[in-house]
């Protein structure tokens, strides 16, 4: 399987002023980018390993040959995690959800400020680079946790509805070494429709499990 970078939905300004047009630019054709190209030629010459989708793949890294496995991880990670990341954001966006997920955020953390608190708390917390995450688990609990560098929630038996990029690549140029203004900036820009068709497509993963 020959991976692409997916393209965004929206322009590179959109997400301003919370979120500046040329980190979005450089986030995604530089960064993204060369997980993707790192990852296709990670997979050169591995044709049953390219055959499954990557989500198996991460979800039991130990398939993967030593020599490139950690290579995949990063590079896979990288690839997943900023997929999602671009797919739940948008421009006009912000607020609380309403529907199904934003129900099972109230019957889950108590309140959505709650789950704010914590989210936020799981991503600055994270020391150096990483992600803070809103999941799923098999059974689909709901559940905040954060991850290093580019792991994905799927090598820890998670499905990711909402996750925030913590490198300090993904906020340096606006916010130098301000994480907290970034996060709470980054709050206006979260698509809860779009994090809604996530979480629904998560629980239907969960509803197949054996």
């Amino acid at each position: 399987m020959i991976y692409q970078l997916p393209p965004l939905t929206y322009r590179y300004d959109a997400l301003e002023p919370y979120i500046d047009s040329q980190t979005m630019e450089i986030h995604h054709t530089k960064h993204h980018a060369g997980y993707v190209n790192n990852l296709n030629k990670l997979l050169e010459g591995q044709a049953k390993l390219a055959e499954r989708p990557l989500e198996e793949i991460l979800a039991d890294i130990s398939i993967v040959p030593e020599d490139i496995r950690q290579g995949i991880r990063n590079n896979g990670g990288g690839h997943l995690n900023h997929s999602l990341f671009w797919h739940i954001m948008g421009p006009h966006s912000g607020g609380e959800p309403g529907g199904i997920l934003g129900h099972v955020i109230q019957t889950t953390f108590g309140d959505f400020s709650i789950f704010k608190e914590q989210f936020t708390a799981a991503a600055m917390s994270r020391f150096g680079s990483g992600w803070a995450w809103l999941c799923v688990d098999f059974k689909g609990r709901m559940e905040v946790i954060s991850t290093p560098n580019q792991d994905s929630p799927i090598m820890l038996g998670y499905r990711p509805i909402v996750g925030v990029d913590v490198w300090e690549h993904a906020y340096y140029l606006e916010y130098q070494n301000r994480r907290a203004e970034y996060l709470a900036a980054w709050w206006n820009v979260v698509n809860w429709e779009k994090a809604a068709e996530v979480f629904s497509h998560c629980m239907d993963m969960v509803a197949k499990r054996p």
